[in-house]
């Protein structure tokens, strides 16, 4: 995968599932500072004035924090969109299913992609997928996404970096360029 240089292009930093039920998951998780550098990155977006895409899961399951109606289903209080910025509703974990995300980026001519958000392995590496199977340029900020501990298959207790990592494992070179934040934000010529 080459290495993209996001000043030259505008980019459109999607923000997947950054809403207050996720904050009431009771496991422990890895990157702590990942709203925090979610919330810069979209700070640099607006001075950039380059596109911002806020996705948030909405459940069809009655029960969930994410069913529609629930707070938990809100965005976290940091990471609201503004009102002109786009806001996309999905109601399985990739992006791109169901939904015009697509159609969205290829009328405003957008062909890169970064994704922050959560969950590593689930919702953000589904729509990483999607979008390079899809033919955009592709960037997962490792650090600006993160997950929860987990067990595998086999029955295995898994940590949260252990499952963070394997996403990103699964993702770097073949579907996006992982990068961390502070490398991102070097391309923006910006002291981190």
């Amino acid at each position: 995968m080459s290495t993209i240089a996001l000043p030259d292009l505008p980019a459109a930093l999607l923000t997947i599932d950054m809403q207050q039920g996720i904050q009431r998951v009771n496991l422990p998780r890895n990157n702590p500072e990942a709203e925090q550098h979610i919330a810069t990155l979209q700070k640099h977006w607006r001075n950039l004035d380059w596109p911002l895409v806020h996705i948030r899961h909405i459940s069809r399951q009655a029960g969930s924090v994410f069913a529609p109606g629930q707070s938990g289903a809100l965005f976290q209080p940091a990471l609201e969109p503004l009102a002109n910025e786009y806001v996309l509703e999905k109601n399985v974990t990739d992006a791109f299913c169901h939904s015009a995300l697509e159609r969205w980026l290829h009328v405003r001519g957008i062909k890169q992609l970064v994704i922050v958000g959560v969950a590593s392995e689930n919702s953000v590496e589904a729509t990483a997928r999607s979008a390079s199977n899809l033919g955009f340029k592709t960037v997962v900020v490792n650090d600006a996404c993160y997950t929860f501990d987990k067990t595998d298959f086999a029955g295995n207790q898994r940590s949260a970096d252990a499952v963070h990592n394997m996403a990103m494992a699964n993702l770097r070179d073949e579907y996006a360029e992982v990068v961390s934040y502070a490398r991102l934000l070097e391309r923006f010529a910006v002291q981190a």
